[in-house]
């Protein structure tokens, strides 16, 4: 058991043994902090938060009154083996957010990269791999195994389906559900969520070159106005990806996508 000397903790909260919580950490009051759990230098934790189990915490994250981070899996199948939680720095976790940990199927572990915004009441289900710099707006959901690219967007009141890839710079209009894989940079909305465009204001997209972001345009009439077959995009794709690196999102994308994507 570590508690640096610089960590504030409320009297009102509850500390079990075996923990490490690092310099300039803040626990609200009515915490509970779970034995084998990690806190990171300057994590701020606000009221009645409770953080369970293996549950690995970084740097300078601010967690929301009320949420639970680090709770069991709920897929049916999880039998109590070693499973864990990894949340990265610089992330903003709103009020009465749920965060679980993986299970054996999904290689044991739920992961948060950095400098990501989950809203109020956002769920991350056992297993999900969420990348760096996303956005998820309040009361939106993953199901367990979904994996989020990085600097993806999904508006308030989304639910994503389980095993769903959402690529890189991709976004999901407010109250969509998504049950298929949403490639990278395209917009998509509804029930069930269908393309819409472009995410023209995702940052990879806004930086790139004129000439990169025209493929991508060009990917996407290939996918979705000419109804090209996956095959045939993927060929393209390969063939362009040497001249034009923002393309290897694609190629990432494709390689993991086995649900099909949206339509």
């Amino acid at each position: 058991m570590f508690i640096s000397s610089s960590a504030t903790i409320a009297a009102s909260s509850i500390i079990e043994s075996d923990v490490i919580i690092g310099p300039r950490v803040v626990i609200g009051p009515f915490c509970i902090i779970s034995a084998g759990v990690k806190i990171g230098e300057g994590t701020l934790i606000s009221s009645h938060v409770v953080i369970n189990g293996n549950t690995q915490i970084g740097s300078d994250n601010q967690i929301g009154m009320g949420s639970s981070i680090g709770e069991i899996s709920q897929d049916l199948k999880y039998a109590g083996e070693p499973a864990g939680l990894e949340i990265g720095n610089g992330n903003r976790i709103g009020c009465h957010a749920t965060l679980h940990r993986g299970t054996a199927q999904g290689g044991g572990m739920t992961r948060i990269g950095n400098d990501n915004h989950l809203g109020r009441g956002v769920h991350i289900g056992h297993d999900c791999q969420v990348g760096n710099a996303t956005f998820m707006g309040e009361n939106s959901g993953l199901a367990g195994h979904v994996v989020l690219g990085n600097e993806t967007y999904i508006d308030a009141m989304c639910a994503v389906h389980q095993f769903c890839i959402i690529g890189t710079g991709a976004r999901l209009q407010a109250g969509s559900c998504v049950v298929q894989d949403v490639p990278p940079y395209v917009l998509a909305g509804g029930n069930r969520a269908s393309p819409q465009g472009i995410n023209e204001l995702a940052s990879r997209f806004m930086q790139a070159e004129h000439a990169e972001r025209e493929v991508v345009r060009y990917l996407y009439d290939l996918l979705y106005h000419q109804q090209a077959a996956v095959e045939k995009v993927k060929l393209e794709i390969g063939r362009l990806s040497v001249e034009y690196p923002l393309l290897c999102h694609f190629n990432e994308f494709f390689l993991r996508s086995a649900r099909g994507i949206v339509r």
